[in-house]
């Protein structure tokens, strides 16, 4: 095969490249998610097609239900743990990016670490788990529309529907109920930090199992709740308990999704929790 036609090959394939990463901009329609409720996500489909070739017999179990109806200390529990810039970010962290890549240099592994809620939702709706650059880029894109397309709260809301919480539970109803027996509106502010503890691995972790980093990044959750008046513990509580314990056991720092590892819960960020302009926070805890 001659130079010419080589190049020209190459240059077709280039071409149709950037043309298949362009056609996020326009499509799939992500304006209809705006009063639609999605029926069955990218990942639950890639979930199944799993689940076939490994001969494993799992059914789905979603239930939608509206933030309005999602305890406040879920809510809370999310933010601190996988995106603490959310209402204040427009799809990206960057300074959650660089620190993530920066450890990806240094273990010489692509993580593609630093994803916020709304790039994560992103991939969920349409999209798979691959890492792959291509997808990544798609993922921009999509990420960039969502937030131009839809409210914080939406975006919030599809998420805690949409998320994964263990084999075949996806959203934040169906998980409430399978680990507690009870609604997401009626979860508890430990309940909620042990859910929000397992996203990035729902398939390894157990938010009601004795796993050591279950235990701890709970508890780092739960006090950071604690500390910020989201929770306020009951007066026996405060006289019993000796001073905060708050650090995991070595080796065992959490680390969120914009990459930053902690190995106390005073070095997770404050999580800018106040909404753009234009945009309302979710619900406060009503605490006695």
């Amino acid at each position: 095969m001659n130079r010419p036609r080589i190049e020209t090959i190459i240059l077709v394939l280039a071409g149709l490249l950037v043309l298949y990463v362009c056609s996020a901009f326009v499509y799939p329609d992500v304006s209809r998610l705006k009063k639609e409720n999605p029926d069955k996500t990218s990942f639950m489909k890639y979930r199944e097609s799993q689940w076939e070739d490994e001969g494993k017999k799992v059914s789905i179990d979603k239930r939608w239900v509206p933030l309005s109806r999602v305890s406040p200390y879920m809510i809370k529990a999310v933010l601190i743990a996988e995106d603490d810039k959310f209402w204040s970010h427009e799809g990206f962290d960057v300074e959650g990016i660089e620190k993530a890549l920066e450890k990806d240099i240094k273990q010489k592994k692509f993580k593609a670490g630093g994803s916020t809620i709304s790039q994560q939702l992103a991939k969920n709706l349409f999209l798979t788990p691959s890492k792959n650059p291509i997808r990544k880029m798609r993922e921009a894109i999509l990420t960039w529309r969502l937030e131009r397309n839809l409210t914080k709260r939406r975006i919030l809301e599809l998420y805690l529907n949409a998320a994964e919480w263990g084999p075949g539970i996806f959203g934040i109803e169906a998980a409430s109920r399978h680990y507690f027996g009870i609604p997401a509106s009626a979860l508890g502010p430990e309940q909620a930090a042990r859910l929000a503890t397992v996203l990035p691995n729902p398939i390894k972790f157990n938010p009601i199992g004795s796993s050591r980093y279950v235990e701890n990044r709970s508890r780092i959750i739960y006090n950071i709740m604690v500390r910020r008046g989201v929770v306020i513990p009951a007066y026996d509580e405060v006289i019993s308990t000796p001073e905060e314990q708050t650090e995991p056991a070595a080796g065992e720092g959490f680390e969120n999704r914009s990459g930053i590892t902690s190995e106390s819960q005073d070095s997770v960020p404050e999580p800018q929790n106040t909404p753009p302009p234009g945009d309302k926070a979710a619900p406060a805890p009503q605490v006695p």
